[in-house]
């Protein structure tokens, strides 16, 4: 059956792998992979809205106005979903997170089976939206105590948290010495319904003293401290440990004798650490940076010494063993320094991304071996610099001395790598790269094969790229979006798919 003229084949793709096995989903996406790379499309900008305030993307959404306006990327240019009543300053929104709910569980409300907007406000309610029409399905009180800024996610669509702002010390306090006990509060929940499974405060009896800041990650909980050591504990024994009382959203408890999340009561501190929880991992690092991942499990960090920024140290987390080649540095000579992270694609892989080199990397490890892991190159992306013309300068005496030229690495005049983007479902990598023509930043999206790092095809950017200022692209299957900021505002592209045609008649951008 032929396609009808001007039908969008990603949602042709997407409709038929509704309610099929992964299988066919899988092929689905193989076939549009196949389809972007051919030598007949392109990718054009379709839209571009700019805004006095940030903008935020997040999985086809994108959000203007605080989150109050959002627009969908879905269809050929993206259109209006909603747009929300302005909010006074007390109940503007802090942070939010995208759900998607998932497809093979029974739900008990019809509403949590289509995607919501989990949104923090100022005042610290917690609201749940439909994140296709911005209705208010559901809503929370916090605590009228602590103020909660952040929404993370533990586990992503399954567990997420509120963090509140650190404590700070009182003019009092600082006059007595007697400061605070406590350092920060994290409410956690499960999503799918959404329900409460405690407030947990940092404080100094159970994490010492120094403490910075609080994070959760797949059910581990990182604390990090003044003098830039960070532990890492089991959230699940913590909440076996010392959990006071179970508590349900809308029902009664007996911690303040009223009803769990309502106003002006709020949840009650239900998960109080009296004493210090066995610690699984301990490091000192720089800023408090590590992180956690590879196969076996690795752990990346820097040393706390600020001479040694730029340096990453690669261990295993099982004995600390420091991997063959496990110390990588690039050596650069550029403004910024450069990144080391483990890639999303949970191959256990690591990219290194500089402003010239790109290097993704293997953990080669035997089991049940007395060896320590090696460090190897997986494969190498590299930028095409022109190396600079020799310059002369003649001394007093007659003599032609050729001049030494320094530049940076990360010049704006020569082929830069800026960031790099992973698209899961078409196994892809997108690196952003600047090159200056004619006083103009540019900037390009090379498309590579994310298992051998083979180049697939090369998308020029239309707007120019100043990197004096922040930059995000996100590549989503058909759709590209560049969101950046400029002196006073802040600019949003869309870039979408799209048929060159023997005419090949440029289409205008629909700007607003």
């Amino acid at each position: 059956m032929a396609l009808q003229r001007g039908l969008n084949v990603t949602e042709l793709l997407d409709q038929r792998s509704r309610g099929g096995k992964a299988a066919l989903n899988r092929l689905n996406l193989k076939i549009l992979r196949g389809i972007l790379l051919q030598d007949n499309r392109r990718f054009v900008e379709v839209w571009l809205k700019t805004s006095k305030s940030p903008i935020m993307y997040e999985n086809g959404n994108i959000y203007f106005h605080n989150y109050l306006d959002c627009y969908s990327c879905i269809d050929h240019k993206p259109r209006q979903l909603y747009s929300l009543a302005k909010r006074s300053k007390q109940e503007k929104f802090e942070d939010a997170l995208l759900c998607q709910s998932p497809l093979e569980e029974t739900l008990p409300c019809p509403s949590d089976h289509k995607p919501s907007l989990l949104t923090l406000t100022a005042n610290n309610w917690l609201y749940r939206l439909s994140a296709e029409t911005g209705k208010e399905l559901q809503k929370v009180y916090l605590s009228p105590k602590y103020k909660f800024r952040y929404l993370c996610w533990d586990v992503s669509q399954e567990t997420f948290y509120a963090k509140s702002v650190q404590s700070k010390e009182t003019p009092s306090q600082r006059q007595t010495g007697s400061s605070s006990s406590t350092a920060l509060q994290l409410a956690i929940f499960n999503v799918f319904p959404l329900q409460v499974l405690g407030v947990l405060e940092i404080n100094r009896k159970g994490f010492g003293n120094g403490v910075t800041d609080a994070v959760l990650s797949q059910g581990v909980l990182a604390v990090s401290h003044s003098n830039m050591s960070v532990k890492l504990y089991s959230f699940e024994h913590i909440v076996q440990t010392y959990l006071k009382e179970k508590l349900t959203l809308g029902k009664e408890c007996s911690l303040g004798n009223s009803t769990v999340g309502d106003f002006p009561f709020g949840i009650p501190l239900n998960i109080h650490c009296t004493d210090s929880p066995p610690v699984l991992f301990e490091v000192s690092c720089y800023r408090n940076g590590v992180q956690i991942g590879g196969y076996p499990w690795h752990y990346i960090f820097t040393l706390p010494q600020t001479r040694h920024r730029g340096t990453y140290h690669i261990c295993s987390l099982q004995n600390k063993t420091m991997a063959t080649n496990g110390v990588r540095n690039m050596n650069n000579s550029s403004l910024e320094c450069d990144r080391i992270f483990f890639h999303p694609d949970d191959s256990g892989r690591i990219i290194h991304i500089g402003p010239t080199t790109i290097n993704v990397l293997k953990i080669l490890s035997e089991m049940n071996s007395s060896l320590p892991s090696k460090i190897v190159e997986d494969f190498l992306l590299e930028t095409q610099r022109i190396s600079p013309p020799a310059q002369f300068t003649v001394t007093l005496s007659g003599r032609t001395v050729k001049s030494r030229v320094q530049r940076l690495d990360d010049d704006s005049n020569q082929e830069t790598f800026r960031t790099i983007e992973y698209e899961d479902e078409l196994d892809l990598l997108a690196v952003v790269v600047t090159n200056k023509e004619e006083e103009e930043g540019k900037a390009c999206v090379r498309l590579h094969d994310n298992q051998s790092g083979f180049w697939q095809r090369t998308i020029d950017l239309v707007e120019s790229w100043d990197e004096t200022y922040g930059h995000q692209l996100f590549f989503d299957k058909d759709t590209i979006v560049h969101i950046e900021e400029r002196k006073n505002k802040f600019c949003c592209h869309v870039y979408k798919l799209r048929t060159v045609r023997k005419r090949d008649v440029e289409e205008t951008s629909d700007v607003q």
